[in-house]
């Protein structure tokens, strides 16, 4: 049987009081290669900083910094 590590929350690790939808650094590591936000069981953020992530990144979305999609499963 093999043992999973448990996954710790990178934000409950470092404080963070704030996710900043300016910060498409942090927030690409988020978003899948099709422009999905990817879920917090993947990841290892716990709910509360996957509920401030997922508005950080729709924010920065709507703000243009983000993509919806990826240029090559957009529309054509």
């Amino acid at each position: 049987m093999i043992k999973k590590r448990k996954k710790i929350c990178r934000f409950c690790e470092k404080q963070v009081k704030r996710i900043d939808y300016r910060d498409d650094r942090i927030l690409n590591r988020y978003i899948s290669d099709r422009g999905k936000i990817v879920p917090g069981r993947v990841t290892g953020v716990c709910a509360k900083h996957q509920r401030w992530l997922s508005r950080a990144i729709k924010r920065g979305r709507v703000m243009g910094l983000l993509p919806f999609t990826s240029r090559e499963f957009g529309h054509r």
